[in-house]
């Protein structure tokens, strides 16, 4: 089966409850995690979010998987917010899935990625 990515994207967006950039720093404010996933390039570009944490998209499932041995440590529970962040949205909404299929029933992500965050208005480290 031949699929293009925009209908993957469409797919995996449909069963995502995303987040505008507000909604995401009301999630991280009540304890939720924020997931900056971009390239190190990007970051060092653009700045990060504070307090969001930097995961490498290749060890995202590992880094936030609860029942992993490798598992970060605010990565506590299944039902914890996690709003995953890309540089536009796109690749972010891959990720959540990633997350829901391992059981994360909190993953989601932001819409418009870092770009949208930072246009917004909200903090930006640099």
């Amino acid at each position: 089966m031949r699929r293009r990515v925009e209908e993957l994207l469409d797919e995996a967006r449909s069963g995502l409850d995303r987040v505008s950039p507000a909604r995401a720093a009301e999630l991280k404010a009540a304890g939720g995690l924020l997931v900056d996933i971009r390239y190190a390039a990007l970051r060092e570009r653009d700045g990060t979010i504070p307090g969001a944490l930097i995961v490498e998209r290749n060890e995202l499932e590992w880094r936030l998987d609860p029942l992993c041995d490798h598992r970060l440590p605010e990565a506590t529970a299944h039902d914890l917010p996690v709003v995953v962040i890309c540089n536009e949205g796109y690749a972010s909404s891959l990720a959540a899935v990633s997350l829901r299929q391992l059981g994360l029933t909190g993953a989601t992500d932001l819409i418009g990625g870092f770009q949208a965050w930072r246009a917004a208005g909200l903090p930006v480290r640099r």
